[in-house]
């Protein structure tokens, strides 16, 4: 079977049953037309067109051929409220969730909750499969958002049905006008950078994620501070990891630095899980934190609180965050015209310092 053949004729069908080209109840061509257009065998059309109806995309009628299926009707009175989120770990994420679920509860709606382990393809997966069922509405925290959203005609297709969404943590460039609830990151990073320079750390190394947004505002907030101290930004003192390399990247990289006797008095992790890695690592070659060299977070998850070296971090609203996006999607479910202040909810961080800086 031809894999890449299969598979494009399964998503060209889908992009023109979204893009209308082939409507509700329209006859798709036959196994013989797509074969012959597609190359490849009528055994490896079935298969395909098998996965679609299974998907609710078509159905077949025997004798007749293979049709657009009436796709689920969104009738805005289901009361669930689909919640996607990058991971569901012991991290931060169950209490964002807790704070979805205590307003929506309290107001008669259930959430349908799936992850996407910070995959665009999965994410994407999700979006179709909820789109195929009946929900109200969408709270989202985007999967590698820095990176360019692939599956915006789903977006596209939320806005056709009359299906509000909302981001969180994060968001898309491409749809950056979207409502959302956020922590301000870029300021998060600025504040903690700034308080290690009124330590009077000079050498201050910073671990970002490349691959969502949040890196990125994180970064910004950290050089902010260090152009505002006159401290020259140094991109050699900034250590870049994507989320396939997060256990592995940042680790190694302080390693290389600490056998290269480096000057380094400090280290702006981008989440508390990474300075965990990082203290560990300073303890591992027998440096210690914060005597030798201070570790600093973000997020003021359980981590920073219960490790080791209880961790100075920058704080995250958590349970707060998933009761303002609630409370936001309540407004756009009831159809509140809000400007664009009241749709893009930005929460102030502080700093919560503890034992791991001097």
């Amino acid at each position: 079977m031809n894999k890449i053949k299969y598979n494009k004729l399964i998503d060209d069908i889908k992009i023109q049953i979204k893009q209308k080209k082939y409507q509700p109840g329209d006859r798709l061509p036959s196994e013989n037309a797509f074969a012959k257009e597609y190359e490849i065998s009528r055994q490896t059309i079935r298969k395909a067109l098998k996965v679609l109806e299974d998907e609710g995309y078509i159905f077949a009628v025997h004798g007749k051929g293979t049709f657009v299926s009436e796709r689920v009707r969104h009738t805005k009175q289901s009361k669930n409220i689909a919640v996607i989120t990058t991971y569901l770990s012991d991290y931060i994420f169950p209490r964002v969730i807790q704070g979805i679920d205590k307003v929506f509860s309290e107001n008669g709606y259930s959430i349908i909750l799936k992850t996407t382990g910070n995959s665009q393809t999965v994410e994407a997966r999700c979006i179709e499969e909820l789109l195929s069922k009946d929900i109200d509405g969408l709270i989202i925290e985007p999967s590698r958002s820095q990176i360019y959203c692939k599956h915006l005609s789903l977006f596209e297709q939320m806005d056709e049905y009359s299906i509000p969404y909302l981001f969180i943590q994060g968001y898309f460039e491409e749809l950056s006008e979207s409502p959302g609830v956020l922590v301000d990151d870029e300021r998060g990073g600025y504040l903690i950078t700034k308080y290690l320079i009124s330590r009077g750390c000079q050498n201050i190394y910073g671990i970002f994620k490349v691959d969502d947004i949040q890196g990125k505002n994180r970064h910004k907030g950290y050089v902010k501070a260090l152009q505002e101290a006159n401290i020259t930004y140094d991109p050699d003192k900034v250590i870049w990891f994507h989320t396939e390399d997060r256990g592995i990247k940042p680790r190694e990289a302080i390693s290389s630095l600490i056998k290269r006797n480096v000057k380094m008095d400090s280290v702006v992790c981008y989440n508390d899980q990474i300075a965990v890695e990082v203290i560990r690592t300073f303890q591992v070659h027998g440096l210690k934190v914060p005597e030798d060299v201070s570790v600093t977070g973000f997020d003021n998850s359980f981590l920073a609180k219960n490790n080791i070296v209880p961790i100075t971090t920058v704080s995250h609203p958590q349970e707060l965050l998933g009761q303002k996006a609630a409370e936001l999607m309540l407004q756009m479910l009831q159809g509140e015209k809000l400007d664009y202040d009241d749709s893009h909810i930005v929460m102030e961080p502080q700093i919560v310092v503890r034992s791991s800086t001097i």
